[in-house]
């Protein structure tokens, strides 16, 4: 995408996700209908904020969602500038990049989410992808995992993701303080207790590249081959 192709973005809503975490709806000023932005889950978007550095968010929504969404954590540069901005604002969408999640390829398979933290974006795109044509996959497991249940996006759907079959497992790493009584530690330790249960499972891991990388080792050790594990960049 050039100079010449990019696309300015309003902000259409903003809502709390996790501790300092907001979700954005975005959508281009001359859309009707549809966003017409064309991409697939596990995608990205490069953004221009301000006077910031462009900087990438994963597309949270699913390629056919009205809008577009995003998760922005305030850190730094262009994610801080966007954190604080207000609906009916505007950002430009400077291009598209990574190859995401190929899931025509997966039609019939049990799939596996593994997400960390805000790499639940890219995943949450691909599941809801699926979940509008769930006849075409098998089983579907979400295995999320963040430092403290204050951490945890999307707090609001998972009741609606396990009311459609999707079997939802969630640790945390930091429990002290907190009203906890579920599985504390890494994500990538839950995948022992749901992996046997499955029919050749595909894994599409989302987190720090240190999380990637042992999810990555530990799936390896169970069996997966690397064609089996899939990441969105």
């Amino acid at each position: 995408m050039t100079d010449q192709q990019t696309r300015p973005l309003i902000i259409t809503r903003v809502r709390e996700q996790g501790r300092d975490i907001r979700a954005f709806d975005l959508r281009p000023v001359d859309a009707n209908d549809e966003h017409g932005v064309a991409f697939i889950s596990g995608q990205v978007a490069m953004l221009r904020v301000s006077e910031e550095e462009p900087a990438y968010f994963a597309f949270a929504s699913a390629p056919t969602d009205r809008d577009l969404e995003i998760l922005v954590k305030r850190t730094i540069g262009a994610s801080l500038a966007l954190f604080d901005m207000k609906e009916g604002e505007r950002v430009d969408l400077l291009s598209v990049v990574g190859h995401g999640f190929d899931l025509d390829l997966q039609q019939g398979r049990d799939l596996v989410f593994v997400a960390m933290g805000t790499g639940v974006a890219p995943l949450r795109s691909a599941l809801r992808h699926v979940l509008n044509r769930k006849t075409d996959f098998g089983q579907l497991v979400v295995l999320y995992g963040a430092r403290t249940p204050d951490d945890f996006c999307y707090r609001d759907e998972t009741q609606s993701w396990q009311d459609a079959g999707v079997e939802l497992r969630q640790v945390i790493s930091k429990p002290d303080g907190h009203d906890w009584s579920g599985p504390t530690g890494y994500v990538q330790t839950l995948l022992d207790h749901v992996l046997p249960d499955l029919n050749s499972p595909v894994a599409l891991v989302c987190g720090s590249r240190e999380m990637i990388a042992q999810t990555r080792d530990r799936l390896q050790q169970m069996g997966f081959s690397p064609e089996a594990i899939l990441t969105n960049y």
